[in-house]
């Protein structure tokens, strides 16, 4: 007997025992037991990957009516800042013509109100030269009712 003959039996025996103690049984088991757990762990992922797909898609719809919302704000804004544009214009266009008539307005009455001055002076100065004239040239009591009277005339016409 040669070693290599031993080396048969301790093998034959050795496979004898491990099919007595069941371990291809065991590790059968074990593998079923570790393919089912990558099973579930890939089942686990799954669900997780569809949650997050959702989530994504969720996330994506916001950004979007985000995005929208940004958009109507910023178009409202604008419009709202190019009617007030247009309103402040007219505003102030409506500020300047005010402004205009009331200095034209100031003018005139400056105007109006130097004319009628200069007419008062100018009967003031007319009323002397009359007096001054008719004292003059017509005396006596005539003179002075006639005068007078010139006088009165005069002041009435001119104011």
């Amino acid at each position: 007997m040669d070693a290599t003959f031993w080396a048969f039996v301790g093998l034959v025996l050795f496979l004898a025992a491990m099919a007595w103690i069941k371990i291809p049984a065991k590790i059968g088991k074990s593998l079923d037991d570790r393919a089912d757990a990558i099973r579930k762990e890939l089942d686990e992922a799954r669900k997780l990957r569809e949650e997050a797909q959702s989530l994504l898609s969720e996330y994506q719809r916001k950004r979007h009516e985000a995005e929208g919302e940004a958009e109507a704000i910023i178009a409202e804004a604008t419009h709202e800042a190019e009617r007030l544009t247009v309103e402040t214009n007219q505003a102030l266009e409506d500020m300047i013509a005010r402004r205009s008539k009331a200095a034209e307005d100031k003018i005139a009455q400056a105007e109006t109100q130097a004319i009628a001055e200069v007419r008062a002076s100018a009967a003031d100065i007319a009323t002397a030269a009359a007096e001054q004239i008719l004292t003059a040239k017509v005396k006596d009591k005539v003179a002075d009712d006639i005068l007078s009277k010139s006088i009165a005339q005069v002041k009435e016409k001119l104011n």
